[in-house]
């Protein structure tokens, strides 16, 4: 109780009369139960008092059934009037009972109070015996709580010990009966009760001091002073509490984490779990072990040591409720003594037990003999080198390890309920099981005599009969003794009259789960209680009812029915916790047990009920210890169904209580947030689908707006549920070291997946990081792809299943580094996200908590799309198959073979869910109406098979005839062709000019429709009203689908051919007639009768054949395609904007639209791949191989955006469109990136990739916007401070300058091969080397000349103050001035020694880093000319010198020499140190602030295969050393670029493209705004697709506004005078000499 008020501190004013912070002892207990021979003496006492005894005579009631027997209270509902009414009405009534009681019991307890004392005044009474007469319930509950304690436990317990000083002096305040014992004497004045003080003083000074000395028990003793006027006020009161609750607090967290600490071992060891586990059980099972038999003689015989060579196991078998597993528990428990006490104290037997089917480990035949080899290697200390992999070797294993036992320590097996194994490994077989056991091996087992047949099968292993050992009925006589010793064990019998009904219902049942339940009946019998034959139930099904019924009476029946069943339908059952949380968010029970009056926040029933409850099922409902948690479970499987069978019968019931635990688990009401209450058991259903539909992206946060939020405010309550983590940290700076919420893990799905909550299921789980991040770091890979199986299964979600796929391609990468997993689904994800929107959800969840564990994150990802089909084999080639048919099922085909079988298929698991066979008749086609309701299938007899779909029953069989009229010429015509609308089938035969139309509910011929030439074609209009009917000659005819009529017949100009396809554009009134030639005629039908032409489109000249047509889903695109050439046609102008042509070789087979209609998938003849076209630059950005042969056909689904294929070989394959146009997403230049810069703002990005061109790519969306075309091959680039300007060169001795933000290129100076290009840090000036001629200063803004440079510099640098221009020349490393050209500085080294590479130290712009080949760094200064500092590096360090970086102050130099290590070398120290990289270095980049280096490796080829990873992207922090981030490369990466300011990093990649990174160290708390401001992340913010910004193409000028000559450089007439908007001064500011390094 103290416990409970305190934890509620923060949202309860303290109410001291439910907390023990009083210092007062209390009045003595109403005794419930007198032994008789006490209590005449009491009343005898009594009346020789004077005392009126009649209360005691009304009251009390003797009871013969109690040993010996005693006077019993009655019960206050018997006693009461109205006391069972006042349960649920006014709180009125319930005042008024309750003070009625409390004028009884006080009488009651004066009288023993009087009568006791003075029977012990006499020395009638000894003080022990008077003591439970006189002690009140706060000695008694001290006595209970620490009386009898182990030190252990007592460990755990803490005391506070508070006296109150001056107490006595305000005993006459009327408030201070609250806190102090008091008595009024005969002249009516107040003082303090000296006794009961005595009483208190004994508890707290002796009894106390003395449990404290024994156990260091800990105690807080504390003294609370008095105020002087009012005495113990409620405020000393409140300060007091206050106090307490701090250290209260404190005290829980200390002992939290002392048994955190301890619980260790079973976080991260599943065996040691296992272990415990079954130990538990075993515990639990072996202390309800009641009913002693002969059985347990027999099986301690078989574990004695016996003279012979070979064993075998002994079987227990029996029927249910027989009482094998407790016989087993009760083996495995005395097993070990037993053996000490035959074999001698010396001896130290291993004993392992496990009850099958209680844990999911036990049930796996593999695991179950895994756990058991490791537990006999651990016990005989024997090494494991590896666990085998296959079964067999396992039990080979097994059968070795068992050689391991010895007479000095032998070996018990214990193996409960074989039949409860799982039929993987045909493990009911039992061919695992060792027949043969060595001499000190013992084995029991126990099984079900008619399940599965494993009796029989171990009757041929084990032939030996005195093996069996057969749990019977026990004989009635025994039985009835047995309850007779358990009644007086409790001191209780029965009469000789209820006897014999007791009697009675043994001679029908003896089993001792029957006998256990007679017993928890009969003894509560009392004496005078009429017995009949219906007392007691005849059958272990109807007692367990009855005993369910009677604990419904006791504690209410909605109480019980809601709690019983929430225990039923757990995954793994509750904790007493988690019980009294769930019951208090379930309305309905607080309903039931709360009066109105009483609701309060927070609103929680009152624990006590549970407690009850555990007490009346005491032994049915037992504990189990799983993962450190005590769990409440049933005691057996029988338990179990009744309870499922009473409580769980009702489906509605049921989805509620499986939503509600979901909402437990999910966290959905911790935190404070309030749940409405009302009594109205509807409202859950409604509140529930409420929060569901309302937000399922913030299910933990229940939805309440504007003027509803006042409304249910009012009638909302917090219920104090706990938030649920899927992992608790110990330590917020490791998050590596945390307790995973096993709890969670185990239920949550289970119960999403029960209440259909699957948007929960989806967003609280699948997609929710950290489930997949800890699933993955405790080894639970296959599980957490099993989830998302099963959610996808239920929710038919692509994006589970692209989920799915993708964890399975990275599988190895994250089971070995868990940390990494938010960088790889980034990287895979963000190129899909706009074509499945729902991953959004995950990227936000990897950008939140990823960075915990992993410092990049991907910000635009380039990665291709691994992506591979569904395969159906349908037959052995597809000259089989006439017509495949998608249907509204996104994974369900309809097939026709020319067999004659129409199958309908399920691609995903290739399952055949229903065939029809069209009786041998040869298919020529299948249709089915748009709501899927009939399947029509044409015949070679000329029919039509009319089919209800669903069924695959045939409804009619219709003939198609030519007319009388048109009588065909030259033998049988089949059926040409035919479609369908809502209500009719419309068909024609072969060189027909009649439609026949066919109603599909009667099936019957209506009419024909009477065209002027043979029909090619028929199309029907959405609306089923026309019929549009194509025919030779480019003529159709419109007739009206109802009754007939032929409306109107227009014919094409283009009249030499005959219509392939008709479209009907709805949406504007319009139809198109496309011939065979590919030639369009549009005709408006807006008034039907009169078609008016609107545009004709001449496609002819083309030889080659139309294959296929397709009008797009938003009507604005056409797409033809021909067998040598595809065309896009623009439904808006009437005009071809596209088109693309096949090679001379190559003939298209089919071609499809991407779902936005931005790209184009098709397939060739003879070839075995599906491209990719993007339309807005014919680029081809994916080729898909298609393993089973060459695509001889596509088919396109309207309804799912899914693609079918059929191969040569007959194998379908479904695709989806959205993830094939995800692959068109990405931009490539197709040529590999040679270089690359970063504007300043860092907003764009310039990529040189050996070509004409130079593209600009948006930094935030990774989109290429621009590109600036060069007359020749581009090798120079360089940007402006800004951005806003660029200078580039080519190789046909051109200089360009670019304005970037419009394309346009403002200037152009040809003359000079340039072989570097500088620009100064001001922006003003250009630096144009070269090699033959004199390289040149120019001045940006006019393109004026400011010097020459005569001397030839390689891989120059210009200084931060723009004063010098630093190059090496073979062995000289010179400083040229801006100004002059001239050398103004230099450096030579000595004959033989050249400059290998040099770098400027950007904190200290006068001084240079240079090493040398003779493995030497020297620190130089410009200014001074002279060496400040040189380290002599180790001799043939410098051999493959791959790359060298200096951080900003110059203090640390890191070398790479292309091997797996990097060289970090301490420049002031000259100290070298080693750190190992992840693989051989490829490229490195020391970041501006000189914390991070940024580097790609290359695997290191022992590595696994890591499916198709290129190299890795690794951030190292430089202070410790420490990878802080690992991001694979699927491409191989061509340059790697850090920026300067932001931490981002571009990679440069082989194919033309481009990915973008940023880095967020956690220790870097700041740099995670990065992400959330990041306009990268636009994708995922917005819920509208990303659109794609047109890329405009810019070209350079034709005619140079500037030549160079040798010296000179003449400008033309129109060149513009001053290039430089900037307003900047073109002097340079001034420079501050930088001081030598400290």
């Amino acid at each position: 109780m103290v416990i409970r008020t305190l934890s509620k501190k923060e949202h309860l004013p303290p109410d001291p009369e439910r907390v023990y912070t009083r210092e007062k002892y209390g009045s003595i207990r109403v005794p419930g139960e007198v032994e008789s021979a006490e209590f005449e003496m009491i009343l005898d006492a009594a009346v020789e008092a004077g005392l009126d005894t009649r209360i005691l005579e009304e009251w009390y009631c003797r009871d013969e059934n109690a040993v010996p027997p005693t006077y019993y209270l009655k019960p206050k509902a018997q006693m009461l009037k109205n006391y069972q009414n006042s349960m649920e009405s006014s709180s009125a009534a319930k005042s008024k009972n309750d003070k009625a009681w409390r004028g009884i019991s006080e009488e009651i307890k004066k009288i023993f109070r009087t009568s006791v004392l003075q029977l012990q005044e006499k020395g009638t009474m000894k003080s022990a015996q008077a003591k439970k007469f006189l002690c009140s319930p706060l000695e008694d509950e001290l006595d209970f709580a620490l009386g009898k304690q182990t030190p252990a436990f007592l460990k755990k317990c803490v005391c506070y010990i508070r006296k109150i000083a001056n107490f006595d002096r305000h005993a006459k305040v009327p408030e201070m009966a609250r806190y102090m014992d008091i008595i009024t004497d005969i002249d009516g004045r107040v003082m303090r009760n000296q006794e009961a003080y005595e009483r208190l003083l004994k508890v707290r000074d002796e009894f106390i001091p003395t449990i404290v000395a024994a156990s260091n028990l800990r105690v807080y003793s504390s003294i609370t002073h008095c105020d002087m006027k009012l005495g113990y006020s409620q405020e000393v009161e409140s300060h007091y509490v206050e106090g307490l609750c701090k250290q209260f607090y404190e005290d829980m967290v200390d002992i939290i984490q002392a048994t955190v600490q301890q619980n260790f071992d079973a976080e991260t060891d599943p065996m040691y779990d296992e272990l415990l586990q079954h130990l538990s059980l075993c515990k639990t099972f072996s202390s309800i072990y009641e009913y002693k038999s002969e059985t347990l003689d027999l099986v301690q015989e078989y574990l004695y040591p016996v003279k012979g060579s070979r064993m075998s196991p002994l079987v227990v078998f029996g029927g249910p409720c027989a009482g094998k597993t407790l016989l087993l528990a009760e083996v495995a428990k005395q097993a070990y003594s037993w053996l000490q006490k035959e074999m001698g104290p010396e001896t130290d037997p291993v004993v392992i037990v496990r009850f099958i089917g209680t844990t999911d480990f036990s049930t796996d035949l593999r695991n179950l003999l895994q756990s058991i080899c490791e537990q006999i290697a651990i016990n005989y200390r024997c090494l494991i080198h590896f666990l085998p992999q296959k079964i067999q070797e396992m039990r080979e294993l097994l059968v070795n390890l068992l050689g391991e036992s010895s007479f000095n320590r032998p070996l018990v097996i214990v193996l409960d309920a074989l039949e409860q194994l799982s039929d993987a490994e045909e493990a009911r077989k039992l061919w695992w099981l060792p027949v043969h056991l060595p001499r000190t091996v013992r084995i029991v087992v126990s099984t079900l005599p008619n399940k599965h047949g494993i009796l029989q099968r171990l009757r041929g292993l084990i032939h030996d009969e005195f093996r069996y050992v057969e749990l019977t009925q026990r004989d009635r006589k025994a039985c009835s003794q047995t309850l007779k010793q358990q009644l007086l064990g409790v001191k209780r019998k029965v009469t000789s009259g209820q006897q014999i009904y007791v009697n009675e219902a043994l001679a029908k049942c003896t089993l001792p789960m029957f006998v256990n339940l007679i017993y928890r009946e009969v003894v509560h019998w009392r004496s005078h209680k009429d017995v009949d034959d219906t007392s007691l139930s005849s059958t272990v099904h109807d007692s367990i009812e009855r005993l369910f019924f009677s604990v419904q009476d006791k504690l209410g029946s909605r109480f019980v029915h809601r709690a019983l069943g929430y225990v039923t339908m757990s995954r793994s059952g509750l904790t007493e916790m988690e019980l009294e949380d769930i019951l208090s968010l379930d309305n309905s029970v607080l309903g039931d047990i709360m009066i109105s009056s009483n609701l309060k926040n927070p609103l929680r029933i009152p624990y006590d009920l549970i407690a009850r409850l555990r007490e009346e099922l005491d032994g049915y409902l037992i504990e189990r210890q799983v993962r450190n948690v005590t769990l409440m479970v049933w005691a057996n499987r029988h338990l179990q169904l009744i309870a499922q069978k009473l409580y769980l019968s009702n489906e509605e019931d049921v989805h509620q209580m499986h939503s509600l635990l979901a909402e437990y688990f999910l966290g959905a009401w911790a935190g404070g947030r309030k749940k409405i209450f009302h009594c109205d058991n509807n409202h859950f259903a409604h509140f529930s689908h409420h929060k569901n539909t309302s937000q399922h992206h913030h299910h933990h946060h229940p939805s309440q707006h504007g003027h509803d939020k006042s409304g249910t405010d009012k009638y909302s309550y917090d219920r104090q549920t706990p938030e649920q983590p899927w992992v608790f940290q110990c330590n917020l700076l490791e998050p590596d070291i945390f307790f995973v919420n096993h709890r969670k893990m185990t239920e949550l799905v289970y119960h999403l997946s029960r209440s259909g909550r699957t948007d929960d299921l989806m967003y609280g789980v699948i997609m929710n990081f950290s489930w997949l991040y800890t699933m993955i770091k405790i080894g639970h890979f296959d599980k957490a792809l099993a989830d998302i199986d099963l959610a996808y299964s239920s929710s038919q979600e692509k994006e589970l299943k692209f989920l799915a796929t993708t964890l399975r391609s990275i599988k190895v990468k994250v089971t070995r580094n868990p940390a990494s997993l938010s960088a790889e689904l980034q990287q895979r994800l963000l190129p899909v996200v706009t074509s499945l929107p729902k991953l959004r959800h995950l990227l936000l969840e990897c950008d939140k908590d990823g960075p915990k564990y992993c410092s990049i994150v991907p910000l635009h990802s380039s990665m291709d799309v691994t992506y591979s089909p569904e395969r159906l084999p349908l037959c052995t080639s597809y000259m089989q198959i006439v017509e495949v048919l998608p249907t509204l099922a996104q994974n369900i085909v309809i097939v026709a073979l020319e067999d004659g079988s129409v199958s309908t298929w399920d691609v995903e698991s290739r399952q055949l869910l229903r065939q029809i066979d069209t009786a041998r008749s040869v298919v020529l086609g299948i249709r089915l109406t748009t709501d899927e309701k009939y399947l029509v299938v044409a015949t070679t007899k000329n029919t039509l098979l009319i089919y209800d779909n669903h069924k695959s029953c045939l409804l009619s069989e219709v003939e198609v005839k030519c007319s009388k009229h048109n009588p065909i010429t030259g033998g049988v015509a089949f059926i040409n062709g035919f479609t369908l609308s809502s209500q009719h089938a419309l068909a024609w035969l072969e060189a027909s000019k009649e439609v026949n139309v066919i109603d599909l509910v009667y099936g019957w011929p209506l009419y024909q429709f009477h065209c002027w030439y043979e029909v090619t074609c028929v199309q029907c209009s959405p609306d089923g009203m026309y019929a549009f009917c194509g025919q030779y000659l480019n003529t159709t005819s419109i007739f009206h689908l109802g009754s007939g009529d032929k409306l109107a017949t227009m014919t094409s100009e283009f009249s030499g051919g005959f219509v392939k396809s008709i479209l009907v554009l709805d949406t504007i009134n319009q139809m198109v007639m496309i011939d065979n030639e590919g030639s369009l005629s549009v005709w408006s039908t807006k008034e039907v009768t009169n078609p008016r032409l609107m545009e004709d489109y001449d496609c002819r000249g083309d030889d080659s054949e139309v294959v296929g047509i397709e009008l797009s889903e938003d009507q604005r695109s056409i797409l033809i395609c021909k067998a040598r050439s595809i065309e896009v046609l623009d439904t808006k102008v009437w005009k071809m904007v596209e088109k693309f042509k096949a090679k001379r070789t190559e003939r298209f087979v089919a071609a499809v639209l991407s779902k936005n209609g931005q790209s184009i998938v098709a397939s060739m003849e003879n070839t075995s791949s599906i491209f990719v076209w993007r339309r807005d630059s014919g680029q081809c950005m994916a080729s898909l191989i298609e393993i089973s042969g060459a695509i001889v056909k596509l088919i396109k689904s309207v309804h799912h955006n899914m693609l079918l294929s059929v191969a040569s070989s007959g194998v379908l394959s479904v695709w989806d469109i959205d993830i094939i146009t995800a692959m068109s997403n990405i931009d490539k230049t197709g040529k590999r990136i040679q270089s690359l810069q970063l504007s300043g703002r860092e907003d764009f990005v310039f990529t040189m990739d050996g070509s004409e061109s130079i593209h600009k790519w948006n930094f935030s969306t990774g989109f290429i916007e621009m590109v600036f075309k060069h007359e020749g091959l581009v090798e120079n680039c360089v940007l402006t401070t800004s951005g806003d300007l660029m200078v580039t060169s080519d190789d046909k001795c051109s200089q360009y300058i670019w304005q970037t933000a419009t394309g346009d290129n403002i200037f152009r100076i040809n003359g000079q091969k340039i072989t570097q290009l500088l620009i100064t840090h001001n922006d003003q000036f250009v630096v144009s080397l070269c090699e033959q001629n004199a390289s040149r200063v120019w001045r940006l803004g006019t393109g004026h000349k400011v010097c020459n440079i005569l001397v030839t510099l390689q891989h120059a640098l210009i200084t931060t103050a723009n004063t010098f221009l630093v190059g090496t020349t073979k062995n000289k490393l010179l400083a040229v001035s801006l100004w002059s050209g001239s050398v103004s500085k230099k450096f030579i080294c000595d004959d033989g020694i050249t400059i290998v590479n040099f770098k400027l130290i950007p904190d200290c712009p006068d001084y240079v880093v240079f090493i040398t080949s003779t493995e030497t760094v020297f620190i130089w200064s410009v200014a001074d000319e002279s060496v400040c500092r040189r380290v002599q590096m180790p001799a043939n360090f410098l051999k493959n010198l791959e790359d060298f970086q200096i951080s900003p102050n110059g203090k640390l130099g890191i070398v790479s020499k292309g091997d797996d290590n990097i060289n970090v070398l301490d420049l002031h120290s000259g100290k070298l140190r080693l750190v190992h990289a992840a693989g051989i270095i490829w490229r490195q980049k020391l970041s501006r602030d000189g914390r991070y280096l940024v580097y790609i490796c290359f695997r290191n080829c022992e590595e696994d295969d890591d499916a198709g990873v290129v190299s890795s992207l690794i951030v190292m922090r430089l202070a410790d050393g420490k990878s802080i981030g690992t991001c694979s490369l699927y491409k191989t990466p061509t340059f790697l670029c850090l920026s300067q300011r932001a931490l981002n990093i571009i990679v440069g990649f082989e194919d033309g493209s481009i990915g973008t990174y940023t880095v967020v160290d956690r220790v870097d708390a700041a740099l995670k705004i990065k992400i959330a401001t990041s306009n990268s992340r636009q994708i995922v913010n917005n819920a509208a697709q990303k659109v794609r910004p047109k890329c405009s193409t810019h070209a350079f000028k034709t005619i140079a506004d500037c030549i160079w000559r040798e010296s000179t450089e003449v400008f033309s007439r129109d060149s513009p005078i001053n290039l430089s908007d900037s307003g900047e001064a073109e002097t340079t500011t001034p420079t501050k000499k930088s001081e030598l390094l400290q």
